[in-house]
């Protein structure tokens, strides 16, 4: 069964004609560039090493062979977006050099496999007065304080976008809904990561690019950003979800030294399925007919990498710098796991929070008609525990204590 509808044909095929700049993606990226000095009236001057790498991510894209018009357009936008963001937080700072006094007191990183109840703790941290998660449209247009008409109109903008893929792919309402007055994942500011493959393609220059990447300049991004967020707002303390922050905990505590990390744990031959299926459904955006034992190496090779980079990182890191959230104990009893939680990064636990607790667990829960079997991808059972080796066994004897 296509993961994709007639509306997604019908748009690729309208937009063959617009994908020439595909063939060219450098130069198509230069007057990308340029159109986002126009409309902004902001230089991209001092910012070459941010344009480039970005240009660069395009060129990987470009080399994918089921490259969809969609696909091209679509990344070319995601390029201009961000470009357009990164001008707008420097420019922020150039006239209001006090953003840069703002301190981001101890945020707070959710970390772990997909599907591992990343977002349901870093939903239930988020909604507690004394906290604040970066809201998905705070991340894509970034700004001090501004009139509710403009913000709105972004909520706006956003929401359409957001209607549009649930159009084209009706199973990412079920996967991953997307909301822009809600806290979502920090990979919507920082410029480059393994979402991209994720989302996109196996991309094998970029992987290889990433692999040598060193990410501390994208998190100094991320601290600003939020400064930005945080001034002329009442402080409060971030919290903080992406899956792959996992690969990047030592970075990202040279950037936020008092940083906590909220590390999710789940048996992962229980989450490979999903994550492959939620795979299958973005390349049908981004490529013709996407190969799914393909999928399946990708999806495998990067989770494994992930909890490989994470256990590697925590053997430098202070032993309570990181507190580990066994899936099924949370998802069982969070009435009794989620003040331990609080209590465990050091926030204080109050009545409201418990209301509140119940307010997120009483929304509706994504169901898993988009799961499907290892075998689908090109995966076994023994195949994912042997990959992950004896981490599937912590993850037991973690969600059974």
């Amino acid at each position: 069964m296509s993961r994709t509808t007639f509306t997604a044909s019908l748009v690729n095929a309208m937009l063959k004609p617009s994908t020439g700049g595909r063939k060219r993606p450098l130069e198509t990226w230069a007057k990308a560039v340029a159109q986002v000095e126009s409309s902004t009236g902001w230089s991209a001057e001092g910012e070459e090493q941010f344009v480039a790498d970005l240009g660069f991510h395009l060129e990987c894209l470009a080399d994918e062979p089921r490259l969809t018009p969609f696909g091209w357009q679509s990344g070319l936008l995601d390029a201009k977006s961000r470009l357009e963001n990164r001008l707008r937080i420097r420019q922020r700072f150039l006239e209001r050099p006090e953003i840069a006094d703002e301190r981001i007191v101890a945020p707070v990183f959710v970390v772990g496999l997909p599907r591992t109840a990343t977002t349901l703790a870093h939903k239930i941290l988020a909604a507690s007065d004394a906290h604040r998660g970066p809201l998905l449209w705070e991340m894509l247009r970034t700004d001090v304080p501004v009139p509710q008409a403009e913000s709105e109109k972004t909520i706006r903008m956003i929401e359409s976008g957001a209607r549009m893929m649930v159009r084209f792919a009706p199973s990412w309402e079920v996967i991953h809904p997307i909301r822009a007055r809600e806290p979502e994942e920090s990979m919507f500011v920082l410029p480059h990561g393994t979402y991209h493959l994720a989302l996109r393609g196996a991309l094998p220059k970029y992987k290889a690019w990433l692999g040598e990447r060193d990410y501390a300049p994208d998190y100094v991004y991320l601290k600003r950003a939020l400064q930005v967020l945080q001034y002329g707002r009442e402080p409060k303390r971030w919290t903080l979800k992406y899956p792959a922050h996992l690969n990047d905990m030592d970075v990202i505590r040279q950037v936020f030294p008092d940083a906590k990390f909220v590390w999710t744990h789940r048996d992962p031959t229980t989450v490979m399925g999903s994550v492959c299926s939620l795979m299958e459904t973005s390349w049908s955006l981004y490529q013709r007919r996407p190969d799914l034992d393909e999928i399946g190496q990708v999806a495998l090779g990067l989770l494994v990498d992930s909890i490989e980079r994470g256990r590697q990182s925590r053997i430098t890191l202070p032993s309570d710098a990181i507190v580990d959230v066994p899936y099924h104990r949370l998802n069982s009893d969070p009435v009794n796991e989620v003040p331990k939680l609080y209590k465990a990064i050091h926030a204080e636990w109050t009545e409201k929070d418990a209301g509140n607790l119940e307010h997120v667990l009483a929304r509706p829960q994504r169901d898993r008609r988009h799961e499907y079997s290892l075998s689908r991808y090109g995966l076994t059972i023994q195949g994912v525990e042997d990959a992950f080796g004896d981490y599937v066994r912590l993850c037991g004897t973690l969600n059974t204590r």
